[in-house]
């Protein structure tokens, strides 16, 4: 699914209307419907309080209350409006509107807030609908609308937004007054996300969201170019690899996977699972000594090759022979360590999987990610990727920079968060939707690179192997919350649910 910029739904609007033909109005209307359905599905009892704007947002607000209040709903209307110009949508609805209050056959009453706002008594149990602003906001929310804001952030109501929480951009909210955006409890946007609405800084205002079809142009959806998207399961459907019926281990792919330090056996089991579950032929862990044993019991399956280190990895495997490697899983940050990682890198002519502590490594050595072998993948969180390229001021700014890291490096980025951004280096960005924030334990992202490494070692592509791996991971886990919960789940939960992850999709 495409995500567009704020301009780009101005075009995708304008063709619409100019090529269904529709007038601008009754697109306002189709959007209204849409708007109300969601509204009363969720809340079909009401009553409402609805804060419309004078531009497009608040149309649809005032399209909304009437379809409400014809419905049989209590609805209390707010238009704020200090310049008392509306676009002409806005004025249409308005006129609608006024007709009916002045009918009195509907419980709907409409007040106009132009000078000051003096703070309504609200009604126990209302449900309070923003229509203040839209996504084409440019600047920070100030003056009288500033002020309902702040009211209606004091309420103690549900808060629903049309398309997007008012007070927020549709992209870069670095140079933003947080205090002045609506908090909504759920938000129901337009034909697609805005591409706020996915960064972590923004989650306490978005609340719930929830893509609504308004029926925008698919003719102007598919000819409008961006660079991101969001993952669907018919986007990795075709991704997914094919086994033919006279294959044998050699066909899937020869991984190594390098980790491990002593204390951190674990992270080598992990990953060895996770790859062993999605598919690859043949595993081979370079891990030190100390965790042989450990590895040798606990993943039969699974190959060694003992580090020189007995506490931890002092040299670089050979890799000559196999398909893909991985790297960083409990993997420590000890001298030797660092030394035998970038001799790993100089020495490796396969995608790398580059994960954990060897991207700490890296923090320190940024000119190795220049050398890392083509159709690599390196998986940071925000932590790892602020050491990698720098501080930044928002989520925004921290994907442009992700973006720019993966164009110079050649390399795909998966940034880790509650919607993982995979980047690749020809500059597209799509976000993964499946996951809980039951998987924020510790080991998920070793099962990661797990399930990753065994992708790149089948021969998949690395801006392929990440898009799937990452929605395979997030699937598993959302499989493991549904039988344990988020709170009980732990990374061996995403492994065992990685079989019937793979056969449901």
């Amino acid at each position: 699914m495409k995500i567009f910029l704020t301009a780009a739904v101005k075009r995708i609007d304008a063709y619409t209307i100019e090529h269904e033909p529709i007038p601008s109005v009754m697109l306002m209307e189709r959007a209204a419907a849409a708007l109300t359905r969601a509204i009363l599905a969720r809340y079909p009892q009401g009553p409402f309080a609805i804060f419309a704007g004078q531009g497009n947002n608040g149309g649809d607000a005032l399209a909304v209350a009437r379809m409400l209040a014809v419905g049989g709903h209590k609805v209390d209307v707010w238009l704020v409006a200090p310049a008392e110009r509306l676009s002409p949508d806005c004025a249409t609805n308005l006129h609608s509107l006024q007709a009916m209050a002045a009918g009195g056959l509907f419980a709907l009453t409409l007040h106009f807030v132009c000078g000051s706002f003096t703070p309504p008594q609200m009604v126990p149990g209302a449900v309070v609908i923003d229509g203040l602003f839209g996504s084409g906001l440019t600047r920070p929310v100030e003056g009288l609308y500033a002020t309902v804001i702040k009211y209606i952030n004091s309420l103690p109501c549900d808060v629903v937004a049309i398309d997007i929480p008012s007070g927020l951009m549709g992209e870069d909210n670095s140079g933003n007054n947080y205090s002045n955006i609506v908090k909504a409890t759920v938000t129901y946007t337009l034909q697609f996300p805005k591409l706020s609405m996915l960064f972590a800084e923004n989650a306490p205002y978005v609340g719930v969201f929830e893509t609504l079809d308004i029926s925008l142009s698919k003719e102007a959806m598919d000819n409008e170019p961006t660079p991101y998207y969001i993952t669907t399961l018919a986007d990795i459907k075709p991704l997914l690899p094919r086994r033919a019926k006279h294959a044998h281990k050699g066909n899937f792919g020869r991984a190594l996977l390098v980790a491990g330090s002593e204390g951190m056996a674990g992270a080598s089991v992990l990953a060895a699972r996770a790859a062993l579950r999605s598919g690859v032929g043949l595993l081979t862990l370079c891990v030190p000594h100390c965790n042989n044993e450990i590895v040798q019991r606990s993943v039969p399956e699974a190959m060694t090759i003992p580090s020189f280190g007995k506490q931890y990895i002092s040299a670089p495997p050979a890799t000559d022979k196999y398909t893909a490697v991985a790297v960083g899983p409990g993997l420590g940050q000890v001298p030797a360590t660092e030394e035998a990682l970038l001799a790993l890198i100089d020495g490796c002519r396969v995608p790398m999987v580059v994960d954990a502590d060897a991207l700490n490594i890296l923090s320190r050595n940024r000119e190795y990610l220049a050398r890392l072998p083509q159709g690599s993948i390196i998986t940071p969180h925000i932590g790892e990727f602020t050491r990698l390229a720098g501080d930044c001021g928002s989520s925004y700014e921290r994907l442009q920079q992700a973006v720019e890291l993966a164009r110079k490096n050649n390399i795909c980025i998966v940034l880790k968060g509650a919607y993982t951004a995979v980047v690749t280096p020809q500059g597209t960005v799509s976000f993964n939707t499946t996951g809980n924030a039951g998987m924020a334990t510790g080991g998920s992202g070793d099962t990661l690179t797990g399930i990753l490494l065994a992708l790149l070692a089948q021969g998949i592509d690395a801006p392929s192997a990440a898009q799937l791996g990452v929605y395979i991971h997030g699937f598993a886990g959302d499989i493991a919350a549904a039988k344990v919960g988020e709170t009980a789940l732990i990374a061996s939960d995403i492994i065992d649910s990685l079989p019937t992850t793979w056969k449901s999709c």
